[in-house]
């Protein structure tokens, strides 16, 4: 399955634990540049659109009321999702709602700057909520060692299957722990001027701590949640799915920047089976030594 993804995948497992230690206040060493690199916004399927970097994913939802905004990558990243943004015609300040897929630097990371810049009211399942107020310092792996990103107040807790609304889209939120207590997914349908497409963003459930499970005091469910979000993951149905890094779902191969509008080259549900399949052998071969 890695042979899939040989660049930005491995980098992004390999380098996850020493960026997501870093402040998000300072330059962030030993971050794959990938996170980083700007990547030209594109339209994905109907009112969906792409507005990361080449492996941090982050997405806008339009509809006739404002917009949805779901992850902002690192903190440095602000200006370039403002920029593209307004690069496919937009406006960044009809940004209504904000979402996370999980709290974590990479993710969320340009949070706060953007919540302050539009008003826009952010939501969060609920079991990450309390890492995303104190700026990551009570993740269960990474929590401690610095403050990774800055601090910010959930107008919205959300649980398992909440439905986040605005003007003519509906998201269905999806509890997806382990990765964090509160890493989630979203499931949401959206349409172009020939097809509708039920579209998942997934977040997909990679092990982020190198402590045994029976050792992390702090999160004494975290094999039930693991478990559970495995067996949801497989269970969904879907046209197209994306999810939190563009390296899992092999952004680069399906589009070329500048390349034309294709939401059918974003089905592949073999890929979503492989890398689930992959993560769930990494998870049991985990659950060995324990």
């Amino acid at each position: 399955m890695l042979q899939r993804y040989p660049k930005i995948f491995k980098l992004s497992i390999a380098f996850v634990i020493i960026g997501l230690l870093a402040s998000a206040q300072t330059p962030i060493p030993n971050t794959p540049a990938a996170w980083s690199q700007p990547y030209q916004p594109f339209r994905i399927a109907g009112n969906l659109y792409y507005v990361g970097t080449v492996d941090l994913a982050c997405y806008l939802i339009t509809t006739p009321q404002g917009n949805i905004l779901i992850n902002t990558g690192l903190a440095t990243s602000d200006k370039m999702i403002k920029s593209n943004i307004k690069a496919l015609g937009f406006r960044f300040e009809d940004t209504k709602i904000l979402l996370t897929t999980q709290a974590h630097h990479d993710h969320l990371g340009a949070m706060a700057a953007i919540k302050k810049a539009t008003g826009a009211q952010m939501m969060v399942d609920e079991a990450d909520a309390a890492v995303m107020r104190d700026g990551g310092r009570s993740d269960y792996a990474l929590g401690g060692k610095s403050n990774n990103f800055d601090a910010i107040q959930a107008d919205r807790m959300l649980h398992d299957g909440d439905i986040i609304k605005l003007g003519n889209t509906s998201l269905l939120m999806l509890h997806h722990p382990g990765h964090t207590k509160g890493c989630c997914s979203f499931l949401f349908d959206v349409k172009d001027e020939h097809h509708s497409y039920r579209v998942l963003i997934a977040n997909m459930p990679s092990i982020v701590t190198e402590k045994k499970f029976s050792e992390i005091a702090e999160y004494p469910g975290i094999v039930q949640d693991y478990t559970q979000t495995f067996k949801s993951l497989k269970s969904l149905t879907f046209d197209i799915w994306l999810s939190s890094h563009a390296s899992q779902f092999d952004l680069q191969a399906k589009h070329k920047p500048g390349g034309a509008y294709k939401p059918d080259t974003f089905r592949d549900r073999k890929g979503y089976d492989e890398i689930l399949d992959n993560l769930q052998k990494q998870f049991s071969k985990k659950l060995v030594i324990e």
